[in-house]
Order: structure tokens, then C-alpha cells, then sequence
């Protein structure tokens, strides 16, 4: 296999495994920083865009478009290298990356300084069925299918004769009490509530909701009262909420917890933490017990020169806690470090000695619901509209690119003068299978059930 080049002769190349916050927000910052030919900057990862994952719930519920929730990386990084594909392993002696692209053989990379910046995925249990049957929340491509599978739920619970298949349709159950499941959950209930006025057949009170929790509390994210305070707006809204609870069994759709409980239901959200992306693992980098790439407070891997970490893939001092306290895996750490990573690079190549990272988190706000939320900042509590209020303009202001703020601001807009636009777009996820079907022999027809 040989070496790619750099691609200015002599130019030093520094190299971004991840085009998640901590990528891209470092490659921005870097090219905005680096002298003219000065070094190359190279992104690579397995998807041609950044997601803004806060805005996820509300790309679900229909409050957003699902497409401005994502960044293009080749339209905010001009200036940089931006491959589509995924670095299968390193040689961090000979300063290669093996660089496997969506299609073709896999080839060969040279850098002088890398980044991990991978990220995470899912936490998963082998829970029997959670792979055929639960669908997660970290991505674009899930919250689109998952508002398409809530819909299209209901489409089948209206139009059946079969109370079981009615019932199966109309159960939805999220797993994980975390900021992400509480979210996902409110979002999407506070829709399908909103959806049943133009069904005949299905009211409010049909559906049936269930969080399930494996801890004691919920969104410990805002604090143990503003936790408190959500667990009883749920269950206002008769979200049935279990916590101490764990999900058993999945198997064709029939969830079985361990209090017991038992029912069918055709959607499992799974949303049950998160771990280090597995690409941390062909890095040869010393990993912590979670498997976290362990780095230092001025984000360059623990004793390996060249080699820098930072975000959920990383395990990072927190210098405002207390001795040993690592950085929680969370946005606002992400964005922060990413400046931090960026400047340190730049120094260590003009041979300047790197900073510490140092942020004290400031708090959380979470959205549940069209005009509800929850919010503990700076030590400040809210909930409510303020709080709702709070998470938008927040979030809001922190989506890359002026543009994409701009987009933002007109869905909201768009959704508080018109109706929510309720409609399943399920085909979208077997786009050739219509086309199969008009193309495949003719069938005879097929005899109605008495």
C-alpha cells in the first residue's frame, strides 16, 4: 500500500480524524489561524457533514428541517482537505493513517500532527431484539426516521381493523432519562398529540408513552430539583415513567421491562448513554477504563508527542473540579476545547510551549415540548417558557455559519404562523421498492379477509 503525499511538498500536514464539533470547530479555527501555506489541514470522516445533534429533537418533531441541522464540511472548511471516509488504523511512528474510502482500496496517509476527534456512538446492552427492533438518536438520518416511523405509526393505527396491530402501533417507548431520551421524548409526544386531531379514529388518550430509566433520577444534566420538576410534567401529560427500571427484552416488538411491565410496541428509542467511537481502538493510543483516549489539560495524548484528543473520545482533566475529575462528554466542553486544541497545535509547531484547557460548565437547558423546557444555568433555575426560550436563543446562536442561523430562525418562524406539516414519509427509507414491485411479475390478487 503506499503513502499519499502531502500535498505541498515540505508543508507540514496536520490531520482531523472526525468532522464532529471538536473537527470541524478545530479546522475552522486552525485555518483561520495558520500563516499562509503555513500547513495543511485534513479532515476525515465517514460523513460529508457536521451535525448539530442539540437540534435533533426538533428536527424529529418537524420543528426544524432535518437539513439545517447538518453543516456541509467543504463549505465552511474552503481551504481544507476534507476526505469522506474512515481511518481504519495508525502508525503513529511513521505518522500514517490508513485511510479507507466510501468506495475503492484503501491507501495510505501522511501527517505530521493528528487529531482525535471521533466522538462517540451508542451504548448498547445485549438486550435480546435491541438490535432488530430499537432505533437510536445520534444522527440526522435516525431523527428523520424516527419522526417518519411515529407518523406512519399512527397512519396504520387509523386505517387497521386488527385491535393488536392498533394497539402495537400506538405504544412508543424511549429508553435512557438522559438529556437526549428526555428530549426525544418530549419533542415527540408533544407532535404525535398535536398529529391525532386529524385522525378519526385516535385521540390524545390512545397513545401510550413509556421512559424507561435504569437510575433513580432523570436529566441529571439540570440538576436533581429541575429533574424532579420534569418527572412530574411528564407524567401530567401521562407519559407513564419507570425509573430503577431496565429494559429485559425486546424480541419482535414485545418490550419486557423488569418491574414486570410488559407490551407491544412498534417503536423502541433507545437512548441509553454513549461510548467512544471504536475508532479510538486502531489508534495504538493508551486508552482509560472507559475507553477513552487518554489525553492531558493541554489536550495532547498522555506521553506521545504529535498526537492530540479532545471531545467524547477523550479523557480529559477538568481543572475547575475536583482532583481527577475528567470533562463530561458534552458540547459545550467540545466547542471550548476545540480552540483550545487548535491553538496548541499552532504553538507547538511554531515551538511555543501548549496552554492548559480550563472551563468551569456552566449548566444545561433542555427542551420538552413546544414552550416548555428546563434550564439550570450559572446556578440560576428555570423552567417553563423562559426556559424553552433559553434552550432556543442558546442553541440558536451556536449553530455554525450565519446561514444556517438564518435557516433556523425561518422554521421556527414558518411554525408558529402555520399548522405543523404531519406527514410520514416512510417510503423514503425503501426508496426502490416501489419500483421493484412495478418491475417484478404480476401477482394474483389477493383474496380480502371475512
Amino acid at each position: 500500500m503506499k503513502a499519499v503525499p502531502q500535498t505541498v511538498p515540505g508543508r507540514p500536514r496536520i490531520l482531523i480524524i472526525g468532522g464532529g464539533y471538536v473537527g470541524m470547530y478545530t479546522a475552522i479555527r486552525l485555518l483561520q489561524k495558520l500563516r499562509d501555506a503555513e500547513a495543511t489541514v485534513t479532515v476525515v470522516d465517514p460523513r460529508s457533514y457536521m451535525t448539530y445533534q442539540p437540534f435533533l429533537p426538533e428536527a424529529a418533531a418537524g420543528s426544524i428541517q432535518p437539513r439545517h441541522v447538518v453543516v456541509p464540511l467543504r463549505r465552511v472548511l474552503r481551504g481544507a482537505e476534507v476526505v469522506t471516509g474512515m481511518v481504519t488504523g495508525l502508525d503513529h511512528e511513521r505518522h500514517v493513517a490508513t485511510v479507507l474510502p466510501l468506495e475503492g482500496h484503501p491507501y495510505e496517509l501522511t501527517y505530521d500532527q493528528v487529531i482525535v476527534a471521533v466522538g462517540s456512538v451508542s451504548r448498547t446492552l445485549p438486550i435480546p431484539g435491541l438490535a432488530d427492533w430499537g432505533i437510536g438518536f445520534k444522527n440526522v438520518e435516525e431523527a428523520i426516521q424516527l419522526r417518519n416511523r411515529v407518523i406512519e405509526c399512527l397512519d396504520i393505527a387509523e386505517s387497521t381493523r386488527d385491535e393488536d396491530i392498533r394497539r402495537r402501533n400506538l405504544n412508543f417507548v424511549v429508553v435512557g432519562g438522559g438529556y437526549a431520551g428526555i428530549e426525544a421524548l418530549a419533542e415527540l409526544e408533544d407532535m404525535a398529540r398535536y398529529a391525532t386531531r386529524y385522525y378519526r379514529t385516535i385521540d390524545e388518550d390512545d397513545m401510550r408513552w413509556v421512559l424507561v430509566e435504569a437510575s433513580d433520577r432523570i436529566l441529571p444534566e439540570v440538576g436533581e430539583d429541575m429533574g424532579r420538576y420534569t418527572l412530574q410534567q411528564l407524567r401530567e401529560r401521562r407519559i407513564e415513567c419507570y425509573l430503577e427500571t431496565r429494559l429485559e427484552s425486546c424480541v419482535g416488538g414485545q418490550v419486557v421491562l423488569s418491574n414486570g411491565t410488559e407490551l407491544p410496541a412498534e417503536t423502541l428509542v433507545w437512548t441509553a448513554g454513549v461510548k467512544p467511537n471504536p475508532v479510538v481502538t486502531r489508534t495504538g493510543f493508551p486508552l482509560d477504563d472507559r475507553g477513552r483516549v487518554v489525553g492531558s489539560a493541554t489536550l495532547q495524548v498522555a506521553g506521545v508527542a504529535g498526537a492530540w484528543v479532545a471531545g467524547d473520545s477523550g479523557a480529559i482533566p477538568d481543572l475547575t473540579g475536583p482532583p481527577g475529575a475528567l470533562c463530561g462528554p458534552s458540547a459545550q466542553h467540545a466547542v471550548r476545547q476545540a480552540k483550545v486544541l487548535a491553538d496548541n497545535v499552532i504553538a507547538v509547531l511554531r515551538g511555543f510551549e501548549p496552554r492548559d484547557y480550563r472551563h468551569k460548565y456552566v449548566g444545561s437547558v433542555a427542551s420538552l415540548g413546544l414552550y416548555k423546557g428546563v434550564a439550570q444555568v450559572y446556578g440560576i433555575k428555570l423552567k417553563g417558557f423562559p426556559a424553552w426560550f433559553m434552550h432556543r436563543t442558546y442553541h440558536m446562536s451556536r449553530v455554525p455559519t450565519f446561514g444556517r442561523k438564518l435557516q433556523v430562525v425561518v422554521d421556527w418562524t414558518q411554525a408558529f404562523f402555520f399548522r405543523r406539516e404531519i406527514v410520514s414519509l416512510w417510503s423514503m427509507h425503501e426508496p426502490f421498492k416501489e419500483f421493484g414491485v412495478a418491475a417484478a411479475p404480476p401477482q394474483p390478487p389477493v383474496a380480502p379477509s371475512p
